[in-house]
């Protein structure tokens, strides 16, 4: 049996990549794809309940490494109980956020580093990265301005334009990094736009994928 794809969708908050990712996903399994949907902080029991932990906007003193070993730990179990099974089953794994979550967020938003970030979560995912990561490109101010209008916002939400820059230029590094698994996407498009778009894109690498494999 083949192994199966993993997808990552990843942006700024408010760039619209859960709505996005979800509606991918239901396009996928609408055209008979073998696929499977998760996100992160979560995908699991147990990683669900650390991210319960790690997004409670209660837990305002959370020191920033404590922050970092609590996603990589949540990644880890997500990784193992979830994404490798189903990729073993020949599944596509669409995950809302992985890895460059991290480097963009605690890396370079919250200033650990970026080669420090990376090294630690190496030991949670044994280098397993995405094979195909979509990236939804937001302007940081539009994005919050979107996230304003949520009724319940996690402690990440609610942090400083400041704070989301930063991020923002995580991710700009980040893009450049791994450009080879990165296809980037204007997330101020509409939601059917971009729904069409990445879909396409998706079932077009797929296909290229399934190609070189034949040869």
């Amino acid at each position: 049996m083949k192994q199966g794809y993993f997808i990552t969708f990843e942006g700024p908050d408010g760039s619209g990549k859960t709505t996005i990712s979800t509606l991918v996903f239901n396009k996928l399994k609408e055209h008979g794809y073998r696929a499977i949907y998760t996100r992160e902080p979560g995908g699991s029991s147990i990683a669900e309940q650390i991210r319960q932990i790690i997004l409670d906007p209660q837990n305002i003193e959370m020191d920033k490494k404590t922050e970092a070993l609590l996603y990589a730990a949540s990644r880890r179990q997500h990784l193992v109980e979830k994404i490798l099974p189903h990729l073993q089953d020949g599944d596509i794994v669409i995950s809302d956020r992985f890895v460059d979550s991290s480097l963009a967020y605690q890396g370079v938003g919250r200033e650990i580093g970026l080669q420090e970030v990376w090294d630690i979560n190496m030991f949670a995912i044994e280098g397993r990265v995405p094979d195909l990561t979509i990236f939804l490109d937001i302007d940081p101010e539009l994005g919050l301005a979107r996230i304003n209008n949520r009724s319940f916002k996690d402690r990440l939400d609610q942090e400083s334009l400041e704070f989301h820059k930063k991020v923002f230029s995580g991710y700009q590094q980040i893009k450049e990094k791994y450009q080879e698994r990165m296809v980037i996407f204007d997330a101020t498009q509409t939601i059917e736009e971009l729904t069409s778009e990445v879909y396409d894109t998706i079932i077009n690498w797929i296909a290229t994928k399934e190609s070189h494999d034949m040869d």
